[in-house]
């Protein structure tokens, strides 16, 4: 006997109105990406203040550790920015598949 093949589902997407609170949850987390970026501003100020004080003191150790928070609080912003970005590009290729 020769294996079948699973049936074929035709075209599902994603939709707003198949559960309820949708929208509550969409809310949520345009909530989250709010308090996201805020923690990234206030990381990247923290970090520069602690890059700012260990270049003026003359401790390498505490200035490479402001550069990284920088560098870390920039690449966070970015990621959490282009979130919705990212998620529809995979979503777009996971269709061409």
């Amino acid at each position: 006997m020769l294996p079948t093949s699973p049936p074929i589902l035709g075209d599902v997407s994603p939709n707003t109105t198949g559960l309820p609170g949708i929208t509550t949850i969409s809310n949520i987390v345009g909530a989250l990406l709010t308090i996201g970026l805020i923690s990234c501003v206030a990381g990247l100020v923290i970090a520069a203040i602690v890059w700012a004080i260990g270049s003026h003191s003359s401790n390498p150790n505490l200035a490479g550790r402001g550069k990284t928070g920088v560098l870390v609080a920039l690449v966070a912003a970015i990621l959490i920015g282009g979130a919705n970005v990212l998620v529809n590009f995979f979503v777009a290729t996971g269709k061409g598949l």
